[in-house]
């Protein structure tokens, strides 16, 4: 998929904000659409299911999280990523953003050129939607990243992007341990700065809905795929 066929919806309630991210994302080639609150966002998101929703959390009358709440409750954007925006003094817990079904998040402000590398680390599965992969069964357990599907004994498994990502990386080398930096590259991407805890909580999240028996946590050094 091409970046001029990728939609982007930016939520922000500062003006300067939405101009800037709007500008850059334009120049840079993508579709972007704009909102200034969290209600209008949900309208918005049910009307053009965009591909990836940049979502600031402090907002008046509705916040971020309810925000990505109320989106990840509708099963017609369950493809769609979510980003949040947060400013680096605010009270933010990324624990809560993830358990809310955030895909990741990016602190303001931030330069263009950095930005755009977050997000095509962000959209790299829409930007390389060309490319085929083999479906991996192990286990009961069946991924096929070309359809950006994941099933349980014939009964599929709806993931978050960032947790559909971290799985299929293990999965790609049963028994292989992969250690918490080779995470971080892969799934998030060099450029991203995430804590250990961000690994944790996908794994969390990861255990409660495929089982407690695929992921085996090696203490101090990582995690693998093991049945």
């Amino acid at each position: 998929m091409n970046k001029e066929d990728i939609k982007i919806l930016i939520v922000d309630d500062e003006e300067d904000i939405l101009e800037f991210l709007s500008y850059n994302l334009k120049k840079e080639g993508y579709q972007v659409f704009v909102c200034d609150n969290g209600k209008e966002a949900v309208q918005k998101a049910e009307q053009i299911a965009p591909h990836l929703i940049l979502l600031d959390v402090m907002m008046p009358e509705m916040d971020g999280i309810e925000t990505c709440q109320q989106i990840r409750a509708n099963k017609s954007l369950s493809d769609t990523m979510i980003a949040f925006l947060t400013a680096r003094n605010e009270d933010y817990s990324e624990i809560a953003g993830f358990n809310a079904g955030a895909d990741d998040y990016i602190n303001k402000p931030i330069k263009p050129k950095v930005l755009l590398s977050r997000l095509n680390g962000i959209l790299r599965h829409y930007l390389q939607s060309n490319e085929t992969y083999t479906p991996t069964d192990i286990g009961g357990l069946l991924l096929d990243r070309q359809k950006f599907i994941i099933s349980k004994n014939n009964i599929p498994v709806t993931l978050p992007k960032k947790e559909f990502e971290l799985i299929a990386l293990l999965m790609s080398k049963p028994g292989k341990v992969f250690v918490r930096q080779e995470i971080l590259d892969k799934v998030w991407g060099g450029d991203v700065v995430v804590g250990d805890r961000t690994i944790d909580v996908h794994i969390r999240k990861l255990r409660e809905k495929l089982g407690d028996n695929y992921i085996k946590t090696i203490k101090g050094v990582g995690y693998k795929f093991d049945i």
